[in-house]
């Protein structure tokens, strides 16, 4: 049986083992964000710029290595991306001003690109049958997830016996042993007869001029501010804003004595949540019109951050909205990675949905940027959490206008 009648098979399975140690490492950084800023004495705004350069040379990045994957090779790509990856995490280990953690973050952000969904989505994407095709795009996010399951509990976890520098060579070296995995990477080309007719110029101009194709990127950034924006600061948010853990409590009796235990827990949470919601949204798109489940995620995200922040942050307020906000955090990367392929073929996904996720990081630059600098002026993070819940409400509407059906593809002149 070949690899794309299965929906479990190799190559899936690797994509899922590189995307879980990468997003693992990704997700973590905001557990740094105290540690790093009371070390050096550095404004919040110092580091969130770093994170946020970050979240910027990542969105840059995807659609350059979709690219070069399509040019040159899947393998060769993540290899690229890996050892990026780990310089980047090296030497923002021995950095001790902004400046250089700031300019290291570009190499960590395009490691990321090399090694994120832009690729293997699309290496998955070519090695499935087209029923299958949704579900194991659903299946590599939530591996994502159970990535950021693992990434701010273990950062946390080490941080009480190592310093965060050496946290983040440990973390170097994890992502550098995905490269001895990929010899049992390796998709076919799986491309309809027009589509092999059509240069990457002639698709990326037809995609281009397409309002739909705009529609998504637009919809797109509210993911990345909210996602950006809750990774970066939503460890010191719950560590500074929340109420006490009480003695004696579930959570007390279970180790969780702090709020800045908590913050990392939410991450966690959010995390282990998304793994159902992502593989819920995965069977749904295979089902339902893609645009009308990507505007009820984005108008469920908006109501679940109004509840939050009117009412008092507890403990239990932090665990419900972490685990209402998670079972919605990636479910938006199956169902519009699946619409891109859908709408423009496989051909050129990876560089298609990675000039739709700049878009996506954009919005985690602003969200993160944001974040800081609204901390350091107003000493809260209640406005840009409100920008926030503006832009999903946009991201709901800006959804339905799009055209789902596939229409003609033009033949090569």
């Amino acid at each position: 049986m070949p690899h794309s009648a299965r929906l479990l098979n190799p190559i899936l399975i690797v994509g899922c083992i590189i995307i879980t140690v990468s997003f693992a490492v990704r997700a973590s950084f905001g557990v740094f964000q105290i540690p790093i800023a009371s070390e050096f004495g550095w404004l919040r705004t110092d580091f969130s710029m770093a994170i946020a350069i970050q979240n910027l040379a990542w969105g840059i990045g995807q659609p350059i290595f979709g690219a070069i994957a399509e040019k040159i090779g899947d393998r060769k790509a993540i290899v690229l991306g890996a050892l990026t990856y780990a310089a980047g995490m090296v030497l923002s280990a021995w950095s001790v001003t902004p400046f250089e953690h700031q300019i290291y973050a570009w190499l960590v952000g395009f490691g990321i690109a090399g090694t994120g969904f832009g690729v293997v989505l699309a290496v998955v994407g070519r090695a499935s049958s087209d029923a299958n095709r949704s579900m194991s795009l659903a299946i590599v996010t939530a591996a994502g997830s159970f990535g950021q399951v693992l990434g701010a509990p273990t950062a946390e976890w080490m941080l009480t016996f190592l310093p965060w520098h050496q946290v983040y060579i440990v973390f170097a070296v994890a992502i550098l042993c995905l490269v001895l995995i990929l010899p049992f990477m390796r998709a076919p080309q799986q491309s309809i007869k027009a589509e092999l007719e059509e240069s990457m110029g002639q698709i990326l101009g037809r995609a281009l001029r397409d309002p739909s194709y705009t529609l998504i990127s637009l919809g797109f950034f509210s993911c990345g501010y909210q996602l950006g924006f809750i990774t970066a600061h939503f460890p010191a948010f719950v560590t500074e804003m929340c109420g006490p853990i009480q003695p004696g409590g579930v959570l007390h009796s279970i180790g969780i004595t702090t709020t800045s235990a908590l913050g990392a827990l939410s991450i966690s949470l959010i995390g282990l949540a998304n793994i159902g919601g992502t593989l819920l949204a995965g069977w749904a798109g295979n089902h339902f019109p893609k645009k009308y489940l990507l505007a009820i995620v984005y108008t469920a995200r908006t109501l679940a951050a109004v509840v939050f922040i009117i009412f008092p942050i507890t403990p239990i307020s932090v665990i419900v909205f972490s685990l209402a906000m998670g079972s919605l955090w990636l479910a938006t990367i199956p169902l519009t990675s699946g619409l891109v392929a859908h709408l423009y073929g496989l051909r050129y996904m990876g560089t298609l949905y990675g000039i739709v996720f700049l878009s996506h990081q954009l919005g985690s630059f602003l969200g993160i940027w944001l974040g800081g600098r609204m901390y350091d002026v107003y000493g809260d993070y209640t406005m840009v959490w409100w920008i926030g819940i503006a832009v999903g409400a946009f991201s709901a509407i800006v959804h339905l206008p799009i055209r789902e059906n596939r229409g003609p593809t033009p033949a090569a002149a």
